[in-house]
């Protein structure tokens, strides 16, 4: 047929579309139970009947089908509860998962149970505040937190950088409230386990409380979930942890830490006096770069502390791109001596590659930036739930994945894992999902399964020999 002919029919290929009479034996999600088995190798089911208790009737779906529902939601794509019915259409994979999927109302219903509103009922009318969270969002925490220690179970992890960050959601909802922005939302702030590429903490926000309030409280949670291996600790952070509290804290309890400097007239005063030892950090298109060791010391700062050390930054307009404007300069502040300058600023940079990137992902490629709810808990129980979704892709990618994963975003985990078409049948009992991928690709998800059985299999043992 000539290319320059329109073909008769539905559409411009010479093909129709038609719905099936009856359910087919067919998947288009095969892979996407990878991620159901993750969260039964990581015994995610144990953890939510022991510590999620919402149902008021044994009658219905029990919590984990309601938790795997939205995990599995979100890693395939899908932006909202009422997404569960494009799965629960897939008889396949139903088949697959040995399970139905809940309703959308019983998905609501599941998040509402987080919500506490006598709690919220005391937010004052005006001014920042950060509510008590709910038994059950405390539950959610603590799943989390047991999904962390086990995804690391066996590697020997000794090391952790926690990276502490805020970010913006934007949402109209009713009860919504201002962010810096001028637009309304939420700013929940959240922790990344660097080396590990797992979130350890989380905590929602109205929009309108401000990312300095109160980090202390997110960085004590954040390294209280870490597992009893970990035995060097640091920290990272935005200027917004750059809080009394949260220094003394973290020198006191000797974990290595870089924070941006608030730019007092102070500091500004002791980074831009002359005589200063700059040396060269980056070398720009429109700008350069340079680092200088300065002495400060807050005026609250104990006189008996270990002294602070605090690196300043210049950012100099190269010509051509001055426009009027003189140097820029920032500061860093750290209790690590043991790195030259402009190390301790890559290092301190370094963040940017996780816990934004966690940010990233987590509000456009989950979703995390879409609540589903007028009722600030059960936004906060999706949120949460976004985070676990996360990890449990990390856990995926990192544990079980072959090695071309290891960095995969969940985009290119649907592109080339969750969306594998399958054929279904039964013989002799035994449910087979036929894949429609070459023999290799086939053996690489078999392997896949294996690794995840295995790692089952290691928490069992682990589990046991705890108990005895």
């Amino acid at each position: 047929m000539s290319q320059n002919r329109t073909p008769v029919g539905q559409g411009l290929r010479p093909f129709r579309f038609e719905a099936a009479p009856r359910p087919m034996d067919l998947t288009a999600h095969a892979g996407l139970t990878l991620v159901a088995e993750t969260l039964l190798a990581l015994g995610v089911d144990t953890l939510v009947r022991d510590g999620l208790r919402f149902r008021v009737r044994q009658r219905g779906y029990g919590e984990f089908d309601k938790l795997q529902a939205i995990v599995l939601v979100q890693a395939a794509g899908g932006d909202s509860v009422e997404d569960v019915r494009v799965l629960a259409r897939d008889a396949g994979l139903t088949r697959l998962l040995h399970r139905r999927f809940p309703s959308p109302d019983a998905l609501h219903d599941f998040l509402a149970r987080c919500h506490d509103e006598a709690q919220l009922a005391q937010r004052p009318p005006t001014g920042a505040w950060i509510p008590d969270e709910s038994p059950a969002l405390r539950a959610l925490a603590a799943v989390n937190t047991a999904v962390v220690r086990r995804a690391v179970a066996g590697l020997g992890a000794d090391t952790a950088t926690l990276d502490l960050d805020a970010t913006t959601i934007v949402s109209h909802k009713r009860d919504a409230l201002p962010l810096y922005t001028g637009e309304r939302g939420y700013q929940p702030t959240a922790v990344c386990w660097a080396e590990q590429d797992l979130v350890v903490a989380d905590q929602y926000r109205d929009g309108n409380v401000p990312a300095g309030m109160d980090p202390l409280a997110v960085a004590r949670q954040a390294f209280a979930a870490l597992p009893p291996t970990v035995t060097t600790r640091a920290f990272r952070g935005d200027s917004a942890c750059y809080t009394d509290p949260l220094l003394k804290y973290l020198a006191a309890a000797r974990i290595a830490f870089t924070i941006s400097a608030d730019m007092t007239e102070e500091l500004r005063a002791v980074c831009t006096a002359r005589g200063g030892r700059w040396t060269s950090l980056e070398d720009r298109v429109a700008e350069t770069v340079e680092v200088a060791e300065v002495e400060f010391t807050p005026g609250d700062w104990p006189k008996r502390a270990a002294p602070l050390r605090y690196v300043a930054l210049r950012f100099a307009p190269k010509q051509g791109h001055l426009f009027g404007e003189g140097p820029k300069h920032l500061a860093v502040v750290s209790n690590r001596w043991e790195l030259a300058p402009a190390a301790l600023v890559r290092w301190h940079w370094a963040k940017a590659g996780t816990i934004e990137f966690v940010h990233d992902v987590t509000k456009n490629e989950l979703a995390a930036g879409l609540p589903p709810s007028g009722k600030f808990g059960a936004n906060a129980a999706w949120y949460r739930l976004a985070l676990l979704t996360y990890n449990v892709c990390t856990v995926l990618r990192r544990r079980a994945l072959p090695t071309r994963f290891w960095d995969a975003r969940p985009r290119r985990l649907r592109y080339e894992v969750f969306t594998l078409p399958a054929a279904l049948t039964t013989h002799a009992r035994q449910l087979t999902a036929h894949l429609g991928v070459p023999p290799l690709t086939a053996e690489e998800l078999i392997t896949t399964r294996g690794k995840l059985r295995a790692l089952r299999t290691m928490l069992h043992a682990a589990a046991g020999a705890a108990n005895r």
